[in-house]
């Protein structure tokens, strides 16, 4: 005789009265899932995994005294195994970002189905990363937005010389540097913001607010 797997045993944190008691309405009748506890806040949450180490917290993302980074923090840092799904209202770039790097298996958006919902508990008790299309999509979107170009100090004040139309004699003169060591900054420079001569990546640094304009 097989029996049935034993329900995943979650808690819920959320500062939201009506969005608890709406959660427990949704996940209850779930028979692989059983709610063993409710926070109103996170440090009751983590609290509560201390003390009753369920398989999944589902956090909220903004709570008092503890926010939902907080606790997914000190959750994954501790001794239960307890995976952390947060399931919020706020999909900016930083809230997701701030989740995703604080340990949070999943990260779901409020708007989710019961079936998504449960789905999601399930995969991520798992330990499988779990996230809303529209956070995905962000989440490739900031991926393949290019990295800003950065000059290290010593390549800026290079630029500046060049700006000012010093030639890289002059340049190695200003900046106490040989003129070898000049061309190895323009290059560096001419890769960062990918041109092929100095007036153009005095331009290109313009724009990019890289250079003050005088």
């Amino acid at each position: 005789m097989t029996f049935p797997p034993a329900p995943l045993r979650i808690i819920l944190a959320d500062d939201h009265t009506v969005m608890r008691a709406g959660l427990v309405a949704l996940l209850g009748s779930e028979p692989t899932l059983d709610i063993v506890g409710e926070a109103s806040d996170g440090r009751e949450a983590v609290a509560l995994v201390e003390r009753l180490r369920p398989d999944l917290a589902l956090l909220d993302l903004r709570m008092p005294v503890l926010d939902g980074v907080g606790a997914t923090t000190e959750i994954v840092a501790g001794p239960a195994p307890t995976r952390v799904l947060i399931l919020t209202t706020y999909d900016t770039d930083a809230d997701i970002e701030r989740g995703v790097e604080a340990g949070a298996t999943g990260y779901l958006l409020k708007d989710a189905t019961r079936e998504q919902l449960v789905e999601a508990i399930h995969a991520a008790s798992r330990g499988e990363t779990v996230l809303a299309p529209r956070v995905a999509q962000r989440l490739v979107a900031k991926m393949r937005r290019p990295a800003p170009v950065t000059l290290t100090a010593r390549e800026a004040d290079v630029l500046e010389a060049v700006a000012d139309g010093l030639s890289n004699g002059e340049i190695g003169r200003r900046l106490f540097i040989g003129e070898a060591t000049v061309k190895t900054h323009l290059l560096r420079i001419f890769a960062k913001l990918d041109v092929n001569d100095r007036t153009r990546a005095v331009v290109v640094a313009l724009d990019a607010g890289l250079l003050k304009r005088r």
